[in-house]
C-alpha cells in the first residue's frame, strides 16, 4: 500500500470512541471531528523491525501511516492537527475521500499534497536511517527545497518568513496603487523597498 513494502503493512482500526474517551475533547471538537472523519486505520508501521535495511534514527525510531477516511473533501485542517496533538507519534496521514487520496504530515506545521487517485498515491522511502526517510517524506509532501547548510526546520521557518514578507509587500503595493497623496505613496514605496531587501 502506497508503495511501501509488504512487511510494513498493518490493518488495525483506531476507534474514534477510544480517542474521545482517552482525550477529553470538548463537544465542539468532537462534533467537528465527527463531521469530517468517518474512520481511522493504521495501515503501516515503518521501523527498523519492519524494514531491516533501515536503521533507527536519533529522533525517529518509527512512524505510522494512517488511513483517515473523510466524510467530505473540504475538511477542516484543525481536525488533522488535533490528531497530531492527541497521538504523540510520527505519523503520515493518507486522507481518503471516495477514490482520492491526499497525504498530510506535521513537522512544525501541517503540510499536504494535492488530491490524487489511490493508485498514484505513493510514499517515497529514501534514506539510510529513519531520520533521513522521515525528512525526505516531509520534503516530498511539503514540496520543500532545502538549501545547503540549513536543516529542514530552518528551511520551513525561512519559507514561512518569506511568504509573510511577500504578503506584506502585496498589501503595501495595493495601498500604494490606491493612494492619491504623493507623500503617502512615497512612504509606501520606501516600506516596500525595505521589505524587499529582507527577502
Amino acid at each position: 500500500m502506497y508503495g511501501l513494502p509488504i512487511s510494513t503493512e498493518r490493518k488495525r482500526q483506531l476507534p474514534k470512541k477510544a480517542i474521545y474517551a482517552k482525550f477529553d475533547l470538548t463537544t465542539a471538537q468532537r462534533e467537528g471531528f465527527d463531521a469530517d472523519v468517518a474512520r481511522i486505520d493504521i495501515v503501516a508501521v515503518v521501523s527498523s523491525a519492519t524494514i531491516p535495511a533501515l536503521s533507527e534514527g536519533v529522533e525517529v525510531k518509527e512512524f505510522y501511516v494512517l488511513d483517515v477516511h473523510m466524510k467530505r473533501r473540504k475538511y477542516d485542517a484543525k481536525n488533522i492537527l488535533l490528531l497530531t496533538r492527541l497521538i504523540a507519534q510520527n505519523m503520515v496521514f493518507a486522507l481518503r475521500y471516495e477514490d482520492q487520496v491526499q497525504f498530510a504530515i506535521f513537522h512544525t506545521r501541517l503540510f499536504t499534497t494535492a488530491w490524487q487517485t489511490a493508485e498514484q498515491a505513493t510514499l517515497p522511502l529514501s534514506g539510510l536511517n529513519l531520520d533521513a526517510v522521515w525528512e525526505n517524506i516531509v520534503k516530498a509532501i511539503g514540496h520543500i527545497e532545502v538549501t545547503d547548510g540549513q536543516t529542514l526546520t530552518e528551511q520551513i521557518a525561512d519559507n514561512d518568513q518569506r511568504a509573510k514578507l511577500l504578503a506584506q509587500i502585496a498589501t503595501l503595493e495595493r495601498k500604494m496603487a490606491n493612494e492619491k497623496q504623493p507623500r503617502r505613496k512615497r512612504e509606501y514605496f520606501e516600506q516596500i523597498k525595505k521589505l524587499k531587501e529582507q527577502i
